[in-house]
């Protein structure tokens, strides 16, 4: 999945297939994490929150079902 980099202080970057509804999440700390059955409308809220770190504890965090994956090599 293509992630998009993100102007955040703990948040690296961000993906989203529309297709699975999976939102894919790098943080600055080098986790990866995929959470499954997101809505796009969260999506893009998301993406318009002033801070992406806020958003991702109060609104996906415990909300979503999720895995943990390495982060790639570029």
């Amino acid at each position: 999945m293509r992630r998009i980099r993100v102007n955040s202080s703990s948040v690296a970057s961000v993906g989203y297939e529309a297709k699975t509804r999976t939102l894919e999440i790098e943080f600055l700390n080098g986790r990866v994490y995929r959470y499954f059955e997101v809505p796009p409308e969260e999506h893009q809220a998301l993406m318009n929150a002033d801070s992406k770190g806020t958003h991702v504890n109060q609104c996906i965090i415990g909300a979503f079902e999720y895995s943990r994956h390495e982060r790639r090599q570029q």
